[in-house]
């Protein structure tokens, strides 16, 4: 089965990718491509891209990796039906009741005193 995935390029701290397709069984890094359909340059956010070959592959069921599948949308691609998003990643608190936030509000010190001291005057006269 083929990918369409973005495989890592630049200098260290610059990162630079290719918009390639390969075999979903390799890694990214393998070297064996069977196409490269563009460039994507995350500091820029420049993006060169064959559509044509994009949807070709598409077409005959390679699947796209979610990034790709974002950049490809939002430049006009359109997904095969088949496609789905993957699902939006959400943070669970491992203990989320020791949280500061989520503990009971006290009432501050400062405004207790006050209301002490009343009932004392009162209890002097």
């Amino acid at each position: 089965m083929l990918a369409i995935r973005m495989q890592r390029n630049g200098r260290s701290h610059y990162p630079t990718y290719r918009i390639v397709v390969q075999e979903s069984q390799r890694h990214p890094l393998s070297g064996r491509v069977v196409a490269e359909v563009g460039n994507y340059n995350p500091a820029t956010k420049a993006l060169t891209l064959d559509k044509e070959a994009v949807e070709k592959y598409l077409k005959n069921g390679a699947q796209p990796s979610s990034r790709v599948a974002f950049i490809l949308k939002k430049n006009g691609v359109k997904l095969p039906k088949w496609y789905k998003e993957a699902p939006k990643k959400t943070k669970v608190a491992k203990h989320a009741d020791k949280l500061r936030k989520n503990q009971p509000k006290e009432e501050p010190a400062e405004a207790a005193a006050p209301a002490e001291e009343a009932p004392k005057e009162e209890a002097q006269e």
